[in-house]
């Protein structure tokens, strides 16, 4: 059966091209909300965590209705190490909306979405974003697209998508690359026209496949995906099965059932072949799975999400301060938390370790991992993390390292100090193309040369550099490269800083910490220019003497600290350091907090 009456897309493009403004305008615009209603800015972005950031991390669903039919759309995330996302939520979709910057034009991300899209022989509508830039070069970005397409093997067909030219902020559209156009009608009328309707067999056994997990309070997990085949209704007797998997058999019932109007969901008697679907009642389903007709199990397959390749040691907080400041801090809170995390989130793995308090989580980048570390923060949870680590592979004997492929966009008299640091992580230069007054250059660097490079690279480039990057292949081992040149201040004893010890401490390097923060001994309070680290005492205070000097009431002056974000606190620890996480602070701490100790160890490694 044809469904006529609906349509399934995406929308897919690298970090910041506009994604979610654009799904803004297309709801406002179909209707979706009063003519008087106050809608904030992006509002599928409904995370704490994504308002603030200003980025897309997990995959949402909406859906307008224009001309009479239903257009369902996933706004996906932008972000490398969210891609897992994007890879899961393209088997419920038939035609993809690729974003492109009309400044920057393709950029990593757009490559790797735009491969997987391909890959699976989704329809494409290439829309050219922010026309309305000053720096706007559509001409130049169209010929980029067509050589990413082509690089990428798309088919004829492929090849000759139509080119849709909109501005998200203002909501306009245009077949014409000169002319903004006045609504977003060209772009509802390309879809209509570009993306076929489905053509879905309604009358054989119910097959839903599972592509997201929701969890609710009071009715447990929800499953999200499309109907494959058949009619699926609420009370319904299935099994929950899994391509992958056939030892996976679960039976249950479809308790509840939704459908996805605007950004709500709501309840519904049935829903046919091609419709994108909530239910509950199967506690145990897992995405990838397929909920099949009782008397007919059939799974359908599900795409193979990519391997991690980054990861991290997560562990029970056992510093001076443990306990006093989280509201979960057992092994048992870490275990389950983590655990469950995997339920929602399909690029990530975690594995229980020797230690019964320690577990190895895995995922796809630093800041695929920072979004967990911070979740759990504000959630109550403390606990402890390695410094991340890039996780190798053994083929044919040989080991073999992750590469990202890594694109800047710097100023023209800046390219110096970039090709210096790639020299260093041993880049390799693959591209370098002038963008009238900048300089984009694509590099192929191991991905732990990246560790720690986000903050340097922002140095040297006065914060005018744009960076990004996304996984290109494992490739033999690169060598050593030195990580960090900098070495530690590590609080020599266990108190409160005083503006006399931080006074002294500072000559020495600089510092994290302000007066009064307490502090215990092994406690990372600064970093030396030294590679070395140094024992400071900054909680040393100021002998009283009974005699005075002109000077000795003179007001002490402290340079302001470094305050340290997390990414770049996990950017910063070293292989013998640990970050403390807990609701309240990140505290960076040596793994022996004994000085005595971690002298004794230093030197017991160097013997080695």
């Amino acid at each position: 059966m044809v469904r006529e009456d609906l349509r399934n897309i995406a929308i897919i493009a690298h970090v910041d091209h506009g994604k979610t403004t654009l799904v803004d305008q297309m709801l406002k615009q179909a209707g979706t909300f009063r003519e008087n209603q106050v809608v904030e800015e992006r509002v599928m972005d409904s995370g704490a965590l994504e308002r603030e950031r200003g980025i897309t991390i997990l995959a949402k669903n909406t859906s307008i209705h224009y001309k009479g039919v239903k257009i369902n759309i996933i706004d996906t995330p932008g972000h490398a190490d969210f891609s897992g996302e994007v890879e899961r939520v393209l088997k419920m979709v038939s035609g993809v909306l690729i974003l492109v910057d009309a400044a920057e034009g393709p950029m990593p991300q757009t490559r790797f979405v735009t491969q997987k899209a391909l890959e699976m022989g989704l329809k494409l509508i290439i829309v050219v974003n922010k026309i309305d830039r000053p720096d706007a070069r559509i001409k130049e970005v169209i010929d980029e697209v067509l050589e990413l397409l082509m690089d990428l093997d798309a088919s004829d067909d492929q090849l000759e998508s139509p080119f849709v030219f909109c501005s998200g902020r203002d909501g306009t559209a245009s077949l014409d690359e000169n002319h903004a156009g006045t609504d977003l009608t060209p772009l509802f009328d390309t879809i209509l026209t570009q993306f076929p309707p489905l053509d879905m067999d309604e009358t054989g056994s119910l097959q839903i496949l599972v592509s997201s997990i929701d969890y609710n309070e009071y009715v447990g997990r929800i499953g999200i995906g499309r109907v494959e085949r058949g009619v699926a209704k609420p009370g319904a007797d299935v099994i929950a099965c899994n391509y992958n998997h056939p030892e996976v058999s679960v039976r249950g019932k479809i308790v509840n059932l939704y459908e996805i109007e605007g950004l709500n969901r709501v309840p519904c008697e049935s829903a046919s072949a091609g419709d994108i679907v909530c239910f509950s009642g199967l506690e145990k389903i897992n995405i990838g799975d397929t909920v099949c007709a009782s008397d007919c199990v059939e799974p359908v397959a599900f795409v193979k999400i990519s391997d991690p390749t980054v990861e991290m040691i997560f562990s029970v907080n056992d510093s001076p301060f443990a306990g006093k400041e989280g509201k979960f801090v057992t092994t048992r809170h870490l275990r389950d938390r983590l655990y469950r995390e995997l339920l929602r989130d399909v690029s990530l793995r975690v594995e229980d370790t020797d230690s019964a308090d320690a577990f190895r989580v895995s995922g796809r980048g630093e800041m695929h991992l920072s979004i967990l570390i911070e979740t759990m923060r504000r959630e109550g949870y403390e606990f402890q993390v390695s410094s991340p680590k890039v996780l190798y592979k053994e083929i044919d004997g040989v080991r073999y390292e992750p590469i990202e492929r890594l694109i800047v966009d710097v100023p023209e008299d800046m390219t110096g100090p970039v090709f210096q640091s790639m020299g260093e992580r041993k880049g390799e230069l693959l591209h370098m193309n002038a963008m009238g007054s900048r300089m984009r250059l694509e590099f192929l660097v191991p991905a732990r040369g990246l560790f720690g490079y986000k903050s340097e690279f922002l140095t040297d480039t006065k914060g005018e550099g744009v960076m990004s990057s996304v996984f290109f292949e494992y490739q033999p081992y690169k060598g050593e490269i030195n990580r960090r040149d900098t070495g530690s201040l590590v609080a020599f004893e266990t108190g409160e800083a005083v503006t006399y010890g931080l006074f002294n401490a500072q000559g020495r390097g600089t510092l994290f910490i302000t007066p009064g923060t307490p502090v215990y001994e092994g406690m990372v309070v600064g970093f030396s220019p030294k590679d070395e680290d140094i024992n400071v005492n900054v909680c040393k205070t100021k002998h009283l003497t009974n005699t005075r000097s002109s000077s000795s009431d003179d007001a002490l002056r402290l340079i302001p600290p470094k305050k340290l974000s997390l990414e770049e606190a996990l950017e910063f620890i070293g292989d013998d350091e640990l970050l403390e996480i807990t609701p309240l602070n990140v505290r960076i701490r040596k793994r022996i907090l004994d000085s005595e100790l971690r002298a004794k160890a230093r030197a017991k490694a160097k013997l080695q």
